[in-house]
């Protein structure tokens, strides 16, 4: 630390409490949505418009029971989406308050750690390597050198001492200093600038996928309808005849269970992994999670330990030892553990038994000059100077003869962040020696890569550290191919192209995503600054570290709690199992929402009456729809790829499927009209309870890759479907809402749904054989 003669005392702590009060945290306000607004956003989507627009219709109609009904299912959904959400909020107010940043704060003239968001203008402030400016500053004393890329667009980081100004989430790359705070919160150009990266925003895949769905059955919604409305008016029936239907044929198409689905299945997935580590952001990230197939890692900290030691000592003098190199080099290292390199070079000495050696004078390291320096007195009492810093500054002092350069090139080779030790007379001074550093790659990277190529994600280093430091961690990490040469990023650059991109700036990150987007690739990005905020959210799945700022936490869709990348893999493993969920329920609800379509119509061309009314099909939806969002709570297998939506491999998936379901339904409709000469109205009773229990069976069947007997349901899905089936078969025995069916046919039709649900699951398998439906 920087010597305290001649710093103010610092703030009394009443006075920063005064201060606090009156200009707020130092932190990015958090805009809360007003409830109602945001209860309003839930009713603005493509699902909801579709029930409102039933609704509306339905009280037109005078239908008040059927138009009550319909705003009960609308009404779920908007609450379960809600809850979800606000838990989701409560869990990351939690996380940021956990992972809030730190600063060394001086006040009533003594220095303690306390979180930066307590920071006021007037505080004194220290900063120092591998830290974030936690306001805006101007130095008082020292020297540093800043990455400010992020806030300023300088390409390369710049130097910064006495009276001169650091910006507040600007990284110290080197040096220290101490500071008095200028400005802290919303009022820092940090805070200014971070609005921007908040209103970016992207479409998820699960709009996508909801959209694309609605599309479908919109088509063929209005296909049906036109042809069911022109054979009505054809056959003669009247107005008033014609409104149900259409109100009827409107309701069968709405996928109302769809958005439930996935806000449930991705909130008990949110719940697993908060478990292993990981926070989601957004509920969304775990849809994206389930469908990168780049992930573009940072080294230091998440591949590495982030954690410098000493590598390697090369006496140069003969007669020096590894022990004596190590206690020149600490004499001229900071003494307060804030330097990372002093501190690794100081614990080194310790532990090989060099002796402390008395410092007369102590000069930190210096940006401008890239060294530091001390003074000690030899064993004569003669003044000794000793430089440690980078070869090429200590080569100024002290020329490195060619045995010194070829130990330079061997360690840097080997990634070794080398330092040079000179010492002598303060006008005489000789290289004697040189000391490598390295951060060692985590033990669980190399097997937690092997497990990403085996999911088929390929990894990509992305990091500002050299060139061959990056490639000897990649190989020893096991991350094998190319590094990228120095200079500009190439437009059409691809993930296969290279493993290493090294001394990347930040702005270079964003470009890299966009240039893997182009070609086809989901990307999963992680990151910690605001810097990396664009990239995040650009990104498929941008991740923000433990220590990221505000701003990247806001950015990313989901958040690591601890190091490492377990949690990255987790949440792939999850997303995907979550993702498998929600297709195969996807492609469940197009079956039965297609085929109770088409059997709405050709009901109608068989009877001449309509086989559904608004109140059936309500009906219907709340013992169809509403239980099958159990699937969210399924077991579900992840797949061994990468997924991604395909809804024209989905909808032709469904064309055998909701064949089969369309001959069965068709079947019993026929024998009921033609064999049990059955009245319009039971014939409804009887449309009703049969497209029931088959789409409960559709379902069922549905729910796995595999022959039904090999996956076993979940004890909430099983309870699920036999509620639904029990109370739509109670409704249809007793005459409730609808003529009553004889008992008998009531179980009749439980055999012929098992029965459908057997030739069903062997025309799934040997579809799903042959069509990808979810595989990128």
């Amino acid at each position: 630390m920087p010597a305290n003669a001649g710093l103010p005392a610092g703030l009394s702590a009443a006075e920063a409490n005064r201060r606090l009060a009156e200009s707020g945290p130092n932190e990015m306000v958090e805009t809360a949505e007003h409830p109602l607004r945001r209860a309003l956003r839930h009713f603005w989507a493509p699902v909801p418009w579709m029930l409102e627009v039933t609704i509306l219709l339905q009280l037109v109609a005078g239908e008040g029971v059927e138009a009550a009904m319909v705003a009960a299912l609308l009404l779920i959904n908007v609450v379960l989406a809600m809850v979800q959400e606000g838990r989701a909020s409560a869990t990351l107010a939690l996380l940021r308050q956990r992972l809030a940043p730190r600063a060394r704060v001086r006040r009533d003239g003594s220095w303690s750690d306390m979180p930066a968001a307590a920071l006021v203008q007037g505080d004194i402030v220290q900063i120092s390597l591998g830290g974030i400016v936690p306001a805006d500053l101007k130095l008082l004393s020292g020297s540093v050198l800043l990455d400010q890329s992020m806030l300023t667009g300088e390409s390369v980081a710049v130097e910064r001492g006495p009276d001169e100004q650091a910006y507040a989430g600007a990284l110290v790359n080197r040096g220290e200093a101490v500071a008095e705070v200028t400005a802290t919160g919303a009022r820092t150009y940090f805070g200014r600038t971070a609005e921007l990266v908040r209103a970016a925003d992207v479409q998820s895949s699960e709009q996508k996928a909801v959209l694309g769905v609605v599309k479908a059955l919109t088509a063929v919604n209005m296909a049906i309808v036109v042809g069911m409305v022109a054979y009505a008016y054809a056959i003669g029936m009247t107005l008033v005849q014609i409104i149900p239907l259409v109100l009827a044929a409107l309701l069968s198409a709405v996928p109302v269970a769809m958005p439930a689905v996935f806000t449930l299945a991705a909130a008990l997935g949110a719940r697993r992994l908060a478990d292993e580590g990981v926070l989601l952001a957004r509920l969304s990230a775990l849809q994206e999670a389930a469908m990168i197939d780049v992930l573009c890692v940072d080294k230091t900290g998440t591949l590495t330990m982030n954690s410098l030691s000493v590598s390697g000592v090369v006496p140069l003098v003969d007669g020096l030892t590894e022990a004596a190199l190590l206690s020149r080099a600490a004499a001229a290292s900071s003494a307060d553990g804030q330097d990372r390199v002093d501190a690794a070079i100081r614990a080194a000495a310790a532990q090989r038994g060099g002796a402390a050696l008395p410092v007369i004078r102590f000069t930190p390291f210096d940006p401008a000059t890239k060294m530091a320096e001390a003074l000690i007195a030899d064993p004569s009492g003669a003044p000794l100077r000793i430089a440690k810093g980078s070869p090429i500054a200590i080569a100024a002092l002290a020329p490195l003869d060619p045995s010194a350069q070829a130990a330079l090139k061997r360690m840097t080779g080997e990634g070794s962040r080398v330092l040079a030790i000179a010492a002598g007379a303060p006008d005489s001074m000789a290289v004697i020696g040189l000391i490598g550093l390295s951060d060692p790659p985590r033990p669980d990277s190399a097997p937690l890569l092997a497990e990403l190529r085996g999911l088929g994600i390929g990894a990509v280093m992305v990091t500002g550290d050299t060139a061959e430091t990056a490639g000897t961690v990649a190989r020893t990490i096991g991350l094998q191919g190319p590094v990228c040469p120095p200079g500009k990023i190439p437009e059409s650059v691809g993930p296969r192209d290279y493993a290493v991109y090294a001394g990347v700036f930040p702005e270079d990150k964003f470009r890299l995503v966009r240039a893997f987007q182009r070609q086809g690739h989901a990307v999963g990005m992680c990151g910690d600054g605001a810097n990396d905020a664009p990239a995040l959210r650009q990104a498929q799945m941008g991740i923000a570290v433990a220590s990221a700022t505000d701003v990247a936490k806001s950015a990313a869709g989901l958040v690591l709690t601890a190091p490492g990348l377990r949690g990255i893999l987790a949440c792939i493993e999850e997303g995907r199992a979550a993702f498998q969920r929600v297709l195969t329920f996807t492609l469940g609800m197009l079956v039965n929402k297609a085929v109770t379509l088409i059997v709405m119509g050709g009901g109608l061309v068989m009877t001449g009456h309509a086989v559904m009314t608004p109140l059936l099909q309500a009906i219907w939806m709340l013992t169809g729809d509403i239980p099958m969002m159990a699937r969210a709570a399924d077991r579900a297998k992840p797949t061994p790829y990468p997924n991604a939506w395909k809804i024209r491999e989905l909808v032709l998936a469904a064309l055998p499927l909701g064949s089969v379901k369309l001959l069965y339904v068709m079947a019993v409709l026929a024998l009921g009209w033609f064999r049990l000469k059955l009245d319009a109205e039971t014939m409804r009773t009887l449309t009703f309870l049969t497209l029931v229990l088959a789409g409960q069976m559709t379902g069922l069947v549905l729910r796995a890759r595999g022959h039904v007997w090999h996956s076993r349901p979940a004890l909430v899905l099983l309870a699920a479907i036999a509620a639904a089936a029990a109370l739509a078969s109670a409704l249809a025995w007793a005459g409730w809402f609808m003529a009553a069916l004889p008992g008998w046919l009531v179980l009749s039709l439980y055999g012929g749904s098992l029965g459908y649900g057997l030739v069903l699951d062997l025309v799934k398998v040997a579809m799903l054989r042959w069509l990808p439906i979810d595989r990128r």
